[in-house]
Formats: structure tokens, sequence, C-alpha cells
């Protein structure tokens, strides 16, 4: 998924929705009600959620890692100030 881009994306999407649209349509069952507009706004929101989800993960991964946290941290911070390399 990685490779593709968002315009494929979106293409593939209505690819298989059209696709979906055509079987229902053969074997009698009402189509399906979606447009262009709605695949999307479904894809838009998709790409800010999952950016939203990274954002936060690298944040929070950045924070722990960077912070005397944990008991090694700890330690490294008090062998800096007794080394006079940390204010």
């Amino acid at each position: 998924m990685k490779n593709f881009d968002k315009g494929t994306l979106i293409r593939t999407l209505a690819l298989v929705l059209a696709l979906a649209n055509q079987i229902f349509a053969i074997f009698g069952v009402e189509q399906l009600p979606i447009d262009e507009d709605q695949i999307n706004t479904f894809v838009e929101l998709g790409y800010q959620l999952f950016s939203v989800a990274a954002t936060s993960v690298a944040a929070l991964i950045a924070w722990f890692e960077n912070n005397y946290i944990t008991k090694k941290g700890k330690a490294q911070k008090e062998a800096l100030q007794k080394e006079g390399l940390t204010k």
C-alpha cells in the first residue's frame, strides 16, 4: 500500500465499487448510492486519521526517548550531571 499514491488508491476504490455496483445490477439488487465525492471524502478522512496517528506515535516515541523516564535514563542523567555535562 505504501507504493500507491493518492490517485491510484482513489481509482482502485472507484473500480471496486463500480464492479460491485455492476454485480448488484445484474442480480437485481438496488445499486450502491455512492458518488465520487463521497469516495474522495472517505479517502481524505482515512489519510487525515493515519496522519494524526503517525504523528502522535512519532511524538510519543521522541518524547519518551529524549526524556529521562526509565531507570536507565535516570542513571544516564545522573552520570551526565556528575560529569558536569548537563544543565
